[in-house]
Parts: structure tokens; C-alpha cells; sequence
């Protein structure tokens, strides 16, 4: 399924991905939108205790950043690099409530086929599968109609929840990045993960199906 016909540019975009089903629910990829904003501004603004100590640092302050208000610039970033094939920007959707996003960065085709991930998944639903389920959904799509050969993500040691996420995936550590990342108000370590299609059975998410993480919906 697809809200535009995607562009030879970027292949696989702008494309509806998933669903598939996880205890908190029916979870799936889709394009932010601009009429996004509530929702966004609201998750962002509750959850800053549990987001901001693994975000990079900004020097607008959080609620700032995060007011409804500031939505219509950011997205339209965010579409813009879309447009131009160097980024996929999703929001995460559980029973089609807005429960996050997904971003996939710095597309690289070529000999190289590359890019990063990063995602965040509202608290209310931490520990359901929707982290799990939407990064499984990623990665397919990436290897699959995005047509990357490898994908890497950053995480910081501390962060146990979300490496826990990203080991479910498959990914694998390549190596510690010292003093990588200046996160909230300080240069942090972050662990190198990264997955190449060679390592993915069939699909990431038939991996989490076959493993009782999750189903088809």
C-alpha cells in the first residue's frame, strides 16, 4: 500500500509498512503528516524524563522544541530530505493511534547501499513489542524495497531497554565510538551496531513471528 507512487529517486518511499500484531497491538509504519502535530507535541512533551537522556543535545529548551507549534518546521525537514532520497521518516502506529517514530537517515545508494536508524516509542507502550515490531518493520523494508545492503545504529552502553531492542533485531556490535555524541549536556560513548542483508533469515519479521514476538496481522 502507498499514499504516492514511489520515486526512482527513492525507492520504497513514501510507502505504508507493516502491520504487524505485538501485545500493545496492530503495529505499523507510515509517513509523518503534517497534522501530526498534536499528538507529537503531546507524547514528546510527556515523556521528556524518559527521551531526553538519550537525544542529542539542543540549546532550545525541551518544551520549546516540542510545542505544536514547532511541528510544521520539523516536519517539513524531515519531508524535504524524504524528497530528496536521503531520508524515510515514519511515524509508528499501534491500532492507528500515533505511538512514535522511525527514521531512517543518511541513505546512501550506490556501491555503498547504506544508512542509519533511530527510533523512539512512547512510555505507555514500552515493553509491548512496538519498539521491536517497528524496527523489524524497518529493516525489512530497507533490505527489501528501500534496497540497502547495510544498516547501522548508534546506542549508548547505558542504555539497556534499547539494546536490548536492537539485539532482537539482530544487530551486532562493531565497536565503541568514544565521545561520540553530545547528549544531554555531555559528549557520550555510544555503542556501533549495525546489520547487513547476508544476516537476515527470509525477514526480521518473520525472525519475531517465528520466535513468538509477534504475528501477522
Amino acid at each position: 500500500m502507498s499514499f504516492w507512487r514511489s520515486s526512482a529517486m527513492h525507492p520504497g518511499w513514501p510507502m505504508v509498512v507493516g502491520p504487524l500484531r505485538v501485545p500493545a497491538g496492530v503495529t505499523q509504519l507510515r509517513p509523518v503528516r503534517m497534522r501530526d502535530a498534536a499528538q507529537w507535541s503531546r507524547i514528546r512533551s510527556a515523556d521528556r524524563a524518559n527521551l531526553e537522556p538519550w537525544e542529542p543535545s539542543a540549546d532550545l529548551d525541551w518544551a520549546v522544541r516540542h510545542s505544536i507549534s514547532a511541528w510544521p518546521s520539523v516536519c517539513s525537514g524531515l519531508r524535504a530530505e524524504a524528497r530528496n532520497g536521503r531520508m524515510l521518516p515514519y511515524v509508528i502506529e499501534v491500532d492507528g493511534q500515533f505511538a512514535g517514530q522511525l527514521t531512517i537517515g543518511n541513505v546512501t545508494h550506490g556501491a555503498l547501499r547504506s544508512a542509519w536508524i533511530g527510533y523512539w516509542v512512547h512510555s505507555e507502550l514500552t515493553g509491548q513489542g512496538v519498539a521491536t515490531a517497528a524496527l523489524a518493520l524497518g529493516l525489512d523494508h530497507s533490505f527489501g524495497p528501500v534496497m540497502l545492503h547495510r544498516v547501522e545504529a548508534t546506542v549508548r552502553p547505558e542504555n539497556a531497554a534499547s539494546r536490548k531492542v536492537l539485539a532482537k533485531a539482530g544487530f551486532r556490535e562493531e565497536g565503541l565510538l568514544r565521545n561520540y555524541l553530545d547528549v544531554d549536556g555531555a559528549w557520550r560513548d555510544h555503542l556501533l551496531v549495525a546489520l547487513t542483508v547476508e544476516e537476515v533469515s527470509g525477514s526480521v519479521a518473520a525472525s519475531l513471528v517465528r520466535a513468538g514476538r509477534a504475528s501477522w496481522a
